[in-house]
């Protein structure tokens, strides 16, 4: 569980994007983003889809199942 949070922020940050981007990509508010990043929300799967193919990466790498980026390999 501790690596999808830290992932969605490591993910959101080396794009140099801010919370309020990412909650417009998922038509959500900044405020509701910011609880799936912390922890104190759980991620629905439709966003987990949705910022995996944003990102380009597998939804298990963001789940920490694996530790391959590309989810092409």
């Amino acid at each position: 569980m501790v690596y999808y949070l830290q992932r969605l922020k490591d993910l959101r940050e080396d794009e140099d994007l801010k919370q309020a981007y990412i909650a417009r990509l998922l038509n959500t508010t900044q405020q509701q983003y910011s609880l799936y990043e912390s922890g104190q929300r759980e991620l629905p799967v439709r966003h987990l889809v949705t910022l995996a193919d944003f990102y380009k990466v597998s939804a298990d790498y963001i789940l920490g199942r694996t530790n391959i980026k590309d989810f092409r390999k």
